[in-house]
């Protein structure tokens, strides 16, 4: 077995900006693992907000080469390494491997239900209440996410967002900048624009003080979950959790993850960080089991790969072999 590694930029389509501040491209690390003719791939974004940083996963990667290249395989691979992006890139990878071995899809391989054409959110970047309703109407999108910024704009976003597109569903991502005073006040006034989801309002750490069950909106829990481990503190206080493939690291855990929320009678939202198809091929594969698919990294970005995920407006198909799996 040989590995490599390698650290690519892709240009974002203006700008992504969220309550903790805007990128312009999506600096992505690719795991690539080779046995004899097969190669496997597996792409991760590191996530300062987690402590990482695009060197670190790459080190990280490269510290099991030696493991690796000895016959380290996916299942050693969850204890070698902790959750996260570094772990997500190798794990995605020997997915990726198997299939290209097998001659079979990962689909098949991991048990889960054969992928199809799912909705995906489309997303807004933070801006002025103004700018996200054109940004709205010129996405013409059935499902859009917004990104909010706790600043005392974000009842006039999403009133200016549902003006401009009164028949979307909205899902509102306040990327922990909300207090737990003032969310449920905010949720009331919110419910009758349109929106269907709240996606991490309070800091991860402040989730005891949200109660699912008194929220006239469903509250989806993202900085605050990253494996199955964090359920059973987060059950009562959302409804929901946001399983990302960075986050779990790897779709190994993620299934995990998403079979144990289901299991406590918690929906599902399957997201990802801005990324390339690389990334999102692999969590798409989660979309038959969530409420809410939220897999729009290649739109944001001004170009993907080839081959990439088909598109159709908010329609994302099942990709294609040559890409992943």
């Amino acid at each position: 077995m040989e590995l490599s590694v390698s650290v690519e930029r892709w240009p974002i389509a203006g700008a992504f900006r969220i309550s903790r501040g805007a990128k312009t491209e999506a600096e992505v690390v690719v795991a690539t693992l080779t046995d004899g003719p097969h190669r496997g791939r597996g792409e991760c974004v590191p996530y300062r907000r987690y402590g990482e940083s695009v060197e670190g996963v790459v080190a990280a990667i490269e510290r099991l080469r030696p493991a690796i290249e000895a016959g380290l395989d996916r299942i050693a691979l969850q204890s070698a390494l902790p959750a996260g992006a570094a772990r997500n890139a190798l794990d995605c990878a020997f997915w990726d491997l198997a299939a290209k071995q097998s001659g079979r899809r990962v689909a098949e391989l991991a048990g889960l239900p054969l992928p199809r054409p799912v909705l995906t959110a489309y997303t807004l970047s933070l801006d002025a209440p103004e700018a996200m309703a054109a940004a709205a109407r010129a996405a013409a999108k059935p499902l859009l996410k917004l990104k909010l910024g706790g600043d005392g704009e974000d009842f006039a976003r999403v009133a200016a967002v549902h003006a401009a597109a009164p028949e979307a569903r909205l899902i509102v991502d306040a990327n922990e900048a909300w207090s737990p005073a003032e969310t449920p006040a905010l949720a009331a006034r919110l419910a009758g624009l349109g929106v269907s989801l709240i996606e991490q309002p309070v800091p991860a750490g402040a989730d005891e003080a949200l109660d699912a069950a008194t929220c006239p909106i469903a509250l989806c829990a993202d900085e605050s979950c990253h494996t199955v481990t964090d359920l059973p503190r987060l059950a009562g206080h959302y409804s929901h959790v946001n399983v990302k493939l960075d986050k779990a690291g790897g779709l190994t855990a993620a299934i995990e993850l998403a079979k144990g929320a289901r299991e406590l009678g918690l929906g599902l939202m399957v997201g990802c960080m801005v990324g390339t198809s690389l990334a999102m091929a692999p969590a798409a594969l989660l979309a038959p089991l969530a409420d809410f698919t939220d897999l729009d990294g290649p739109l944001l970005l001004a170009r993907d790969r080839e081959p990439g995920l088909r598109y159709d407006g908010a329609l994302l198909h099942p990709g294609v072999a040559a890409l992943w799996g």
